[in-house]
C-alpha cells in the first residue's frame, strides 16, 4: 500500500484517456438551513478495465458518489464525464441507454425480478434494448454458463442460495457487455465464504470482458481485490491506496486474507 496522498485520485494512464472522469464532484440533500454536504469536491479518473473499491463508514458519501458516476443522481455542481462527454447534457433517454448499454449494476441484494427465472433475469438488459428474445435468451444462457449456473436458468431467485443470486446479478450485469461495472455491498448480504466466491466471479468477469470495476465497500477485505481503494471521510477523498500486483494471475484472483475468510474458496453456497 502507499503512504496516504492528496485527495486527487489519478487514474492509471490509457490510450485514450479515462472512460469515467470526476471534476468538484458536489452533492447537496435539502436545502438550507437543512442541508445534508454528502459530497464536497471530488475529483476522480477511472481507466478502461481498471478495479476501484470506494471505502469509508455509513455517511461518507461513497454510495452518492457511485451514484453520481452512474448517472443515477445529478450533481449540485462539478462534472461527471463519459468519454469526454458531461453526463449532464445528455437527455434522459440517452443517460437511461447509457445505463443499459454501458454500464452493468450488482447491488447487495441482488434486486432480481422474484416472478422471473435466472434465465429471463440475466437477459432483462437485453430485451429492454430491444434485443430479440433469443438472441437475448441465448447471450444470458450463456453469461450464466460462465458463472457456474449451468442447469439452472429456470430457478427463480427464491429458488437459489444467496451466492447463486448474486452471480446472476452478475451475470445481467454483464450481459450487455458493459464498459464499467458499478457494485454497491456486493457481498453485504453473504457470508464470508460465499462472498470471497463471489467478489473472485465479479473480479474474474470484469477481467475478461475488460470492463472497469467500481466496487463501493465498508470492508477492508473486499477492497483487498481491487487495484486502487479510495476512502471517502465526510463528503472528501482523503486516501488513495494502490496494490501492485506481482503477477497477471494475482491482479485476476488475489488469494483472500486468512484472518477473515480464513483460506475458504470453496464453492458458493
Amino acid at each position: 500500500m502507499t503512504a496516504p496522498q492528496p485527495p486527487f485520485a489519478p487514474a492509471p494512464e490509457a490510450p485514450f484517456g479515462p472512460v469515467l472522469r470526476a471534476n468538484a464532484l458536489t452533492k447537496i440533500y435539502g436545502s438550507a438551513p437543512v442541508e445534508t454536504h454528502a459530497l464536497k469536491g471530488v475529483d476522480l479518473q477511472i481507466a478502461a478495465g481498471e478495479s476501484i473499491a470506494i471505502m469509508g463508514h455509513s455517511g461518507s458519501g461513497k454510495t452518492t458518489l457511485l451514484h453520481l458516476l452512474a448517472g443515477v443522481l445529478a450533481p449540485t455542481s462539478g462534472t461527471v464525464s463519459w468519454r469526454g462527454r458531461d453526463l449532464a447534457s445528455m437527455s434522459d433517454a440517452d443517460r437511461t441507454k447509457l445505463r443499459r448499454s454501458e454500464f452493468g449494476f450488482v447491488f447487495q441484494s441482488g434486486q432480481l425480478l422474484p416472478e422471473l427465472p435466472a434465465l429471463e433475469n440475466a437477459a432483462l438488459p437485453l430485451l429492454l434494448a430491444g434485443i430479440d428474445r433469443s438472441m437475448s435468451m441465448q447471450l444470458a444462457r450463456e453469461q450464466l454458463g460462465r458463472l457456474g449456473l449451468a442447469g439452472l436458468e429456470q430457478r427463480r431467485p427464491g429458488e437459489l442460495s444467496g451466492g447463486q443470486a448474486q452471480r446472476v446479478a452478475i451475470a445481467r450485469a454483464l450481459v450487455s457487455d458493459p464498459e464499467v461495472i458499478f457494485a454497491d455491498e456486493p457481498t453485504g448480504a453473504l457470508d464470508q465464504a460465499t462472498g470471497w466466491d463471489v467478489m473472485r466471479a465479479l473480479k474474474e468477469s470484469a477481467y475478461i470482458c475488460g470492463a472497469a470495476l467500481v466496487v463501493v465497500t465498508h470492508n477492508p477485505e473486499v477492497a483487498h481485490w481491487c487495484a486502487r481503494t479510495i476512502t471517502m471521510t465526510d463528503g472528501r477523498i482523503s486516501n488513495v491506496a494502490v496494490q501492485q500486483p506481482t503477477s497477471l494471475e494475482a491482479q485476476l484472483v488475489p488469494p483472500p486474507p486468512p484472518a477473515i475468510f480464513g483460506g475458504v474458496g470453496g464453492a458458493a453456497r
